[in-house]
């Protein structure tokens, strides 16, 4: 069962304590424990669209040099994911090789899962911070987005696919010229329980200076 959108509490303004470093055995488990659902596992209820601004707010809080803000939120909730699945089917429909099958599958790709948030890398012009740092902070703000959902009690995914690199679907989807997609963060309540898997040996990949 989900948090109530109360259990949020709201972040601090400008110049005022944040108190970051606090000890939380609770976010430790979290981030120990920390498992992506399968899409085909995220079924309704959804997120509310309260609860989807809430965790959108809480997501943008990552690290980013010189304040830019270098991405952005597009939320594709309800009946907009059926719009969403519809232009990227006009996208691909002559294209070599295409059937009605594969149209049908694409018109369905935000219908998978209750509730969507696309995460776009928007790089801001400047002489200090190179773009590829302010793409780091995109990545990050996806990451924020899958923590601050189960912290709520929600389940997610973060994925990519096709359409997140074809500069048409970029297009279709709102995207501006220097702007890429830096994830799909497909969010919804979880049908089965997600089991751990095989991970890279943290142990090989790690030395010291």
């Amino acid at each position: 069962m989900p948090l109530p959108l109360s259990a949020i509490p709201a972040s601090p303004l400008e110049n005022e304590p944040a108190n970051a470093v606090k000890e939380s055995v609770e976010t430790l488990a979290l981030l120990a424990r920390r498992r992506s659902s399968k899409l085909m596992h995220l079924a309704e209820p959804a997120p509310s669209s309260a609860e989807l601004d809430a965790l959108v707010a809480l997501a943008a809080r990552v690290p980013d040099h010189g304040k830019l803000g270098p991405w952005r939120f597009v939320i594709i909730e309800g009946e907009a994911r059926a719009r969403a699945g519809a232009a990227l089917a006009d996208v691909i429909k002559n294209d070599e090789g295409v059937d009605e099958s594969r149209l049908e599958f694409v018109r369905g790709t935000f219908l998978r899962a209750p509730a969507c948030v696309m995460i776009v890398s928007a790089p801001q012009p400047s002489k200090k911070v190179p773009e590829w740092e302010q793409q780091l902070s995109a990545g990050a703000v996806c990451y924020n987005l899958l923590i601050a959902a189960h912290a709520l009690g929600y389940a997610g995914c973060w994925l990519t696919e096709w359409h997140a690199f074809d500069t048409r679907a970029a297009k279709a989807l709102g995207l501006n010229e220097n702007e890429r997609i830096a994830g799909f963060v497909y969010l919804g309540t979880p049908s089965v329980g997600a089991a751990e898997r095989v991970r890279a040996d943290v142990t090989t990949r790690v030395s010291r200076f």
